[in-house]
């Protein structure tokens, strides 16, 4: 998939989000996606740092 194509998935998923739910319901699903976001990238950079320093799934 290319940038452009994620770009265009991502703003119509949130244009969805906003026609669908209340504007508090939207607050939450935003924190929520955040907090999903930060948690991916947490385990993406702890999985590379490990795999440099050649640890095995710690």
């Amino acid at each position: 998939m290319r940038p452009q194509e994620i770009s265009l998935l991502v703003t119509a998923l949130a244009n969805t989000i906003y026609e669908q739910y209340t504007p508090e319901e939207t607050a939450v699903l935003g924190a929520i996606f955040n907090q999903l976001g930060d948690c991916l990238e947490s385990l993406a950079a702890l999985e590379a740092l490990n795999s440099s320093a050649g640890c095995q799934g710690e």
